[in-house]
């Protein structure tokens, strides 16, 4: 059992459990917008814009929705507010859609002749550490041999908590210590990797803004290094951002994705937050799949994110 497992329904339970804050959040404004009304008129579309703003959404990807609703609206002529709730799910179900990979999980290990390179990015503080120990932990239930690189040596105890990490899991940590070269960690951990015949890698580096410009050269030296090891590396660049900070996480993806090649997202905190239409925003401004979402504090609440059950959650 593991992050490959189809979505269970003790999954689909834990999910729900998280998105609560959020689907309180939204569907109380939503029924409260409808109530009295029988068709989906103007007052109602600028309530549902008012509540998509308001939960994290985004403007442009509210803006989005509510046209693909009205242009709906205008081709059936009569749209009751009792079909709003099932039109607006598949609107989004759609949005998401287009920026989904189908190949998320779709990497072959047994085909693979070297390790599978997952580099993670983000802020201090928005859980990337215990992410990728969450993440380590799923892939070893999943049968994979894993090994993780301690790149964040800037931060004080960083490189301490993902030893904790690892020998929580029970995983190898390739490790420097603090102030060391983050290149040359991960050039060790993907030496150790391969010599080991390991599944997948997963590298933890600096969580620091403080220059876009320093940010992108810390990044492209590390992968330029790792490259010398294994050329096709990094495979995955996983930026992990605070679903709880709203639109401060919509800044952090703008930078993140302007210094590096951002191809997959995990939002964490969901469980503590009604921002989580934040997810939905993204996901569809920047174009990049969301693939994990952390619904809680235990070892098993990451979850592969499932666009379909996200929406029938938020708005059952």
């Amino acid at each position: 059992m593991g992050i490959f497992d189809i979505f269970s329904k003790d999954k689909k339970q834990k999910l729900d459990q998280g998105l609560e804050k959020t689907k309180t959040g939204i569907f109380s404004k939503l029924t409260k917008a409808i109530a009295g009304k029988t068709t989906v008129d103007d007052e109602v579309l600028d309530d549902l814009e008012e509540i998509l703003v308001t939960s994290d959404v985004g403007v442009n990807t509210t803006l989005k929705i509510i046209e693909n609703i009205e242009a709906r609206v205008a081709k059936d002529k009569y749209l009751g507010t009792s079909e709003l709730n099932r039109i607006l799910k598949e609107e989004i179900v759609n949005l998401l859609d287009k920026h989904h990979n189908n190949n998320l999980i779709g990497f072959d290990f047994e085909k693979r002749e070297t390790p599978y390179v997952i580099m993670v990015v983000g802020v201090n503080g928005v859980g990337k550490t215990t992410t990728i120990g969450k993440l380590a932990h799923q892939f070893k239930q999943a049968g994979k041999k894993v090994v993780l690189g301690a790149a964040d040596t800037f931060r004080a105890a960083a490189v301490d908590q993902l030893i904790i990490w690892s020998e929580r899991v029970g995983v190898p940590c390739i490790n420097q210590g603090m102030n060391a070269d983050p290149a040359s960690v991960a050039f060790d951990t993907l030496k150790s990797a391969v010599s080991q015949d390991a599944d997948v890698v997963l590298i933890d580096t600096a969580g620091r803004l403080h220059n876009k410009v320093n940010l992108m050269n810390e990044l492209s030296k590390i992968k330029r290094v790792m490259q010398k090891i294994i050329p096709d590396a990094p495979h995955e660049i996983l930026l992990v951002l605070d679903a709880s900070t709203g639109q401060n996480a919509v800044e952090q993806a703008r930078q993140f994705t302007a210094a590096t090649e951002v191809n997959a997202l995990a939002l964490t905190k969901l469980d503590g937050t009604a921002k989580g239409g934040v997810v939905i925003g993204i996901s569809n401004e920047f174009e990049i799949p969301v693939k994990y979402i952390g619904i809680g504090e235990g070892i098993e609440d990451l979850q592969l994110f499932n666009r379909v059950e996200f929406v029938n959650s938020i708005f059952e």
